[in-house]
């Protein structure tokens, strides 16, 4: 018996040292490799793969594939023109197989698409250097479950506070809102968030501030694998049929009114701002014209902004919008953005009935390489 004990113990302390082993095991490749001239190499040690390619956001507007080259050592490898300083996402091709890169442990999900990323930055004024984390004091970001009294349900949401936030000075807030498909986590994770508001705030370029970024899907508690619904496959519209008890725009003052409880905040028109992208940015859109007198700022992003059929109710609640004079109507868009005859048209309708509003345009359509610049923007705008 005591033979048999000593046994199992060691063949249990074998299989949990190849368990250690096989988590330190060091990828048989380096990838990616960000060369000094601003080129990226990508390797994949495939030697019994028969073709390999890596697809990634290299192009300013389009995602590109490179076809890899199989070296005698079995390692495929390619490497790109000279890039611009950015955050790229890339994903490799192997035999038809759509795969992360198992070198790089950087990856994010975009609904229910994984894909690596890296950064390439030349100096500290240019958007890579932006979007890394860098040596500078750094805010707290935080997963916070709420009470919606206007939904029934506990939900989450990613808050951000800045570095000097310590329970005692007040600091306006900024709420900031996903797209379709998106969660709680995506401009945490996909918008860089926090690292953007660090750097701005650490350069004096923007006003130290609470970001709050919620979940904008009334029929999901949370982000995927985060509520009781478990580990289902995320698609954009889980849980759609179930209908909700109110929309988004309608139970957003909960959030409000939870984050003025519970952080020092500036309870003041002044001191809040809202913005969103697509989805996000239609929200935002309604919630101008539902809380007329509660936000001071409004950054309308690739907006989803569907006038309503109703044109007196339009006309109705922008007039009261706008003759509250809010300090900031602000919409940005990029050229080849799906959205931009939806976001022409508001254009023409403000301009017909001369609202002031500030508008942005850029090249591109609707990725998160457009949302980061214009969460950057809109920041450095609020506030002052």
């Amino acid at each position: 018996m005591k033979r048999l004990v000593i046994f199992s113990f060691a063949c249990m302390m074998a299989v949990t040292g190849m368990a250690q082993q096989a988590l330190g095991m060091r990828p048989s490749v380096k990838s990616p490799i960000v060369n000094g001239d601003g080129t990226v190499t990508f390797n994949f040690f495939g030697p019994k793969a028969q073709e390999v390619s890596v697809t990634g956001d290299f192009e300013e507007i389009h995602w590109k594939t490179l076809p890899m080259t199989k070296q005698d050592n079995g390692v495929w490898t390619v490497t790109t023109k000279a890039l611009n300083p950015e955050l790229y996402s890339y994903i490799f091709n192997v035999d038809g197989q759509r795969i992360v890169d198992p070198a790089n442990s950087y990856v994010n999900r975009d609904i229910s698409t994984l894909s690596n990323f890296l950064i390439v930055t030349k100096n500290k004024d240019d958007k890579g250097h932006l979007y890394q984390v860098n040596n500078v004091p750094h805010g707290t970001l935080a997963r916070v479950w709420y009470n919606s009294p206007t939904l029934g349900q506990q939900r989450r949401m990613t808050v951000y506070l800045p570095a000097a936030y310590d329970g005692k000075k007040r600091f306006p807030v900024m709420y900031l809102l996903h797209g379709h498909g998106g969660d709680e986590t995506a401009w945490g994770d996909l918008g860089r968030t926090s690292q953007i508001m660090d750097n701005l705030i650490a350069e004096g370029k923007c006003v130290p501030m609470i970001v709050v970024m919620p979940n904008g899907n009334p029929t999901c508690n949370a982000a995927p694998g985060w509520w009781h619904e478990g580990l289902y496959t995320p698609d954009g519209n889980a849980f759609n049929e179930r209908g909700a008890k109110a929309s988004m725009e309608e139970s957003f003052m909960d959030i409000v009114n939870y984050v003025d409880r519970h952080y020092k905040t500036i309870r003041k028109r002044s001191a809040r701002a809202v913005t969103g992208l697509s989805m996000g940015g239609g929200h935002t859109f309604n919630i101008a014209r539902l809380y007329p007198e509660t936000f001071d700022y409004y950054g309308l992003q690739s907006a989803a902004a569907r006038m309503s059929r109703d044109a007196d109710k339009l006309d109705d609640q922008m007039a009261r919008l706008f003759a509250s004079k809010p300090k900031l109507y602000w919409i940005a868009i990029g050229k080849e953005d799906f959205l931009f005859q939806m976001n022409s048209d508001l254009r023409r309708y403000l301009d017909a009935h001369k609202y002031p509003y500030e508008y942005y345009e850029n090249d591109g359509g609707h990725i998160w390489r457009n949302w980061r610049i214009y969460l950057t923007l809109f920041a450095q705008k609020i506030f002052k």
